[in-house]
């Protein structure tokens, strides 16, 4: 029989949180490998909240199979989380193994980031602290008390089969294969964005990325010399293409798959002077890597005794769970970073087992620290951000990098991921997954089939966590020629120049948004509220909201909806309120589905009735002495106001004023507090939309 959890009647472990333990824990979890804590002032600030019915009543056994816990769940709650799910958003009626994976091929659970909490419309939340691949049946086991009396379904058709699969399905069962006890954690209320909030401050509160990490991305072909890049970076400043960071590939460093971590002076002779000039040119300098070492890298002798049984890509897989492993790993990466890279892309930490050659290490191995394979797959990616975001925290600034694993408590890392599939449904929908489970995702541009679907794509990753073009596989632009071949022949497409137009205009956008978009990433830091959050975290109690997986909300007054397809019109649902287009219009009742026009020249965003909106003066990057010009929209009668962060744009924890935006009917305001001394923003212009 199920035993209810022995500490229940224990106080929580902090406002709003409580811990469930069972049997005996592993030694190793998220939890117990944390190393940042949880930001308890901003969990104390939050409203108090009694411990949900779901968690009071909880049990749990072992079986021969491992830990199963099971919860009562109402019959309609929805259900959001399980960390980056591709292709699903609502997870209510379905059963996930969270197993990491870097090419699922169904709704399965496999993931580059899986991540075993789980949040519901009820306004509540849990963490469960492993790092197996936990199985969830989410709501969708039907006990056999509840067998209905009548006569069965004649069925006919496929759909009439299925309708009678349906049933009350009330529990929520997660199996925890292999372990002998688990701590589950549950946060409160009392409603799903607040829970969901919860958890990130237990993390330890939201990332703050770099105002330049905020800018636009491209990732250079992975053959080009420095040479090349120079050019490259000539033309992108004359097509006056937005961009702030530059990505280099694998062919950097001397020896790639698996990783030197030394530079290539082959094809990056005299590689400091190489980074003087892209960064006189307003740009910073990103690095692919993945942590594979190659025999011959300087890091090997260290980390030969620190690593797995088996090689990856014939390099060794360190262990960065071990001392020794991380403090050289770290000291190498130190000098890189003292030398001028301003950032990493750690690519292939999650694995893969569909692909024609299965790579990565098997979970059967056992690594130096006692992790085996399976808890070092979940939890390779969260240890190798730790590692690499230490760096920046021993200086106190800030960044942005990218990563391809991640797993729980990752709210507080930088790191934003991605993937090598390419659907663009599959990517738009991560963007409203994401921010259930503290992470961060990319829908980035890496190829196009027309020029449409090129400038639908920049569109939707312009207004995302990461506007990145990755172009790792064409010495062109893409914006120049969409097709590969043609492209590395140094063909220019017939309709480049439109192409270059249209893609200019969605990456301004990006700038013009950038003060906004700090905001929403400072106030993700303070108060584990997501910047981008599907509509579901806001509206959870209409039902219209919480299916909708192609829109998100962009701090609190934006709503993004890319458009998906070739025709030039999209279904667009808007939660309650009054919206007002940002392209401009008249105010739009919410709590109704429209069918609207979207030219290829839009892309679809709504602004919160009330709101100030501060647009700024597009530039081309972000430098040290950027003042934004901003041009102030008044939605409204602007009762809800804006608000800024102005500071030096890279400090952890320097000066900062707060610029709070008001409107007194007749004039926009920008009334500072705080200690910066400089200035980051003047006030242009307003326009008041009434």
């Amino acid at each position: 029989m199920p035993n209810p959890f022995p500490n229940l009647a224990d106080p929580a472990l902090l406002p709003g949180v409580w811990c469930l333990t069972c049997g005996e824990p592993e030694a190793l979890t998220p939890v117990s490998l944390r190393e940042l804590p949880p930001d308890r002032a901003a969990l104390a600030a939050l409203p108090p909240v009694s411990l949900p019915a779901a968690l009071a009543g909880a049990a749990w056994e072992r079986t021969a199979r491992g830990i199963v816990v099971r919860l009562a769940v109402g019959d309609n709650e929805e259900f959001y989380g399980l960390g980056l799910q591709l292709k699903s958003l609502a997870q209510r009626g379905r059963k996930k193994t969270l197993r990491v994976n870097s090419d699922p091929v169904a709704d399965t659970g496999d993931s580059h980031a899986p991540v075993p909490f789980l949040a519901s419309t009820a306004g509540w939340a849990l963490l469960v602290d492993t790092a197996r691949y936990a199985t969830f049946h989410v709501a969708c086991i039907q006990p056999a008390t509840e067998l209905p009396g009548g006569p069965g379904i004649l069925a006919d058709t496929t759909q009439a089969l299925y309708a009678g699969r349906v049933g009350s399905r009330r529990a929520l069962v997660i199996e925890i294969p292999h372990a002998r006890g688990v701590s589950v954690y549950g946060f409160g209320g009392p409603t799903l964005r607040t829970a969901v909030a919860r958890y990130n401050l237990f993390s330890g509160g939201g990332c703050r990325p770099s105002l330049k990490g905020l800018g636009v991305w491209y990732r250079a072909y992975g053959k080009a010399t420095a040479a090349d890049i120079e050019s490259l970076v000539d033309g992108i400043r004359a097509d006056h293409i937005p961009c702030d960071v530059l990505g280099l590939e694998p062919g950097w460093q001397t020896a790639a798959y698996p990783c030197s971590f030394v530079w290539s002076e082959e094809r990056f002779p005299g590689h400091r002077g190489f980074l003087d000039r892209i960064h006189g040119r307003g740009l910073e300098v990103n690095c692919w890597e993945h942590a594979f070492t190659h025999p011959t890298s300087p890091l090997a002798p260290a980390l030969r005794p620190c690593s797995g049984p088996s090689a990856v890509f014939g390099g060794l897989v360190p262990d960065l769970l071990v001392p020794e492993a991380r403090r050289a790993f770290a000291a190498h990466h130190e000098a890189l970073v003292s030398e001028g890279i301003d950032g990493f892309k750690l690519d292939e930490c999650d694995g893969s087992d569909f692909t024609a050659g299965p790579w990565s290490f098997p979970e059967t191995d056992t690594f130096p620290s006692g992790l085996d394979g399976e808890c070092m797959h979940s939890l390779f990616g969260i240890t190798y951000q730790r590692t690499l975001d230490a760096l920046w925290r021993a200086r106190g600034r800030r960044a942005l990098h990218s990563v391809r694993n991640s797993h729980a408590l990752a709210a507080p890392y930088p790191f934003v991921l991605y993937s090598d599939l390419y659907d663009l449904k599959d990517f738009v929908r991560g963007v409203a997954v994401a921010g259930f489970s503290g992470l961060l995702w990319s829908p980035e541009v890496r190829d196009a089939s027309s020029t449409e679907d090129l400038v639908r794509r920049v569109q939707a990753v312009a207004l995302s966590p990461q506007a990145l073009i990755n172009a790792w596989y064409i010495a062109m632009p893409p914006w120049r020629q969409i097709n590969t071949a043609r492209n590395q022949a140094g063909e220019v497409m017939a309709d480049s120049a439109a192409a270059t137009a249209l893609v200019r205009d969605a990456l301004r956008l990006r700038l013009r948004l950038l003060p906004y978009l700090d905001a929403a990433f400072a106030r993700y830091q303070a108060s584990g509220v997501p910047p981008f959050r599907a509509l579901a975290m806001d509206y959870p109690a209409d039902p219209a909201c919480r299916s909708v997986d192609d829109q998100w909300l962009l701090g609190e007054d934006l709503l993004v909806a890319p458009v998906l397809t070739s025709q030039r019109r999209r279904r667009l649902v808007l939660p309650p309120g009054v919206w007002r287009p940002l392209a401009g219009g008249g105010p739009v009742p919410g709590g109704q589905t429209l069918d609207i026009d979207a030219p290829l020249d839009l892309l679809p965003v709504y602004v919160r009735d009330g709101a100030l909106l501060p647009l700024a003066e597009p530039v081309e990057y972000v430098g040290p002495e950027t003042v934004f010009r901003l041009q102030v929209q008044v939605h409204g009668d602007g009762r809800h106001g804006g608000e800024l962060v102005e500071d030096d744009g890279v400090s952890m924890a320097g000066p900062a004023n707060r610029v709070d935006l008001t409107w007194d009917g007749s004039a926009v305001h920008l009334d500072r507090s705080g200690s910066f001394t400089g200035r980051r923003f003047e006030l242009a212009a307003w326009q008041h939309h009434p």
